[in-house]
């Protein structure tokens, strides 16, 4: 009589419960690191090199903190603050926005056009407050909608661009100049 077949068992990372061999393919690889130097450290070799390499960093950081600097990290600049990032579902990273707003002139039929002003709302703007402003400013339409992305923008009907940089400085002093940028012919020009 043949022997019973036996349930094969297969060992999962606790971190992110996928076996050992796609961790490096989930969103958290860097978590699951210590337990694969732990766990299954001939999967991955290269994780033990990097781990040396790592502590040795940490105690030349250390020591530069000390006062006591090595050769190697004698030329080294201090960088800056890194960016704030978001980790969304999926272990997607999401970046903060840029303060700015960026105008745009879209052409519709053949004369008429409408100017679209995103990013108010980074500076503290209700963008309801400011399409009654920019409508009555300009005598002219304007509402708040979802652009491509998602996000709310004002659209103003009529070219306005020529003015509305001023108009923006002045009616809102948190908005700066320099932060105010068109859209023309695909790339973005500053309109200061």
């Amino acid at each position: 009589m043949a022997e019973k077949p036996q349930p094969v068992r297969v060992l999962y990372c606790e971190v992110c419960s996928l076996p050992p061999e796609y961790c490096e393919f989930g969103s958290d690889f860097d978590k699951c690191k210590p337990w694969l130097i732990q766990n299954v450290p001939d999967l991955y070799p290269n994780l033990l090199n990097e781990a040396n390499e790592k502590e040795a960093d940490k105690v030349a950081d250390k020591l530069q903190a000390t006062g006591i600097s090595s050769a190697s990290s004698a030329g080294a600049a201090s960088s800056g603050k890194p960016e704030e990032v978001k980790r969304l579902p999926g272990g997607k990273i999401k970046k903060k926005d840029k303060q700015e707003v960026i105008i745009e002139k879209v052409v519709r039929n053949k004369r008429k056009s409408i100017t679209t002003v995103k990013g108010l709302e980074l500076f503290g703007v209700k963008l309801s407050d400011a399409s009654k402003k920019l409508g009555k400013k300009f005598a002219t339409g304007a509402s708040v909608v979802k652009g491509p992305t998602e996000k709310e923008q004002i659209d103003v009907q009529g070219d306005i661009s020529y003015d509305i940089v001023e108009f923006i400085t002045d009616t809102w002093p948190d908005v700066p100049e320099r932060a105010i940028f068109f859209i023309e012919d695909g790339k973005k020009v500053p309109a200061a």
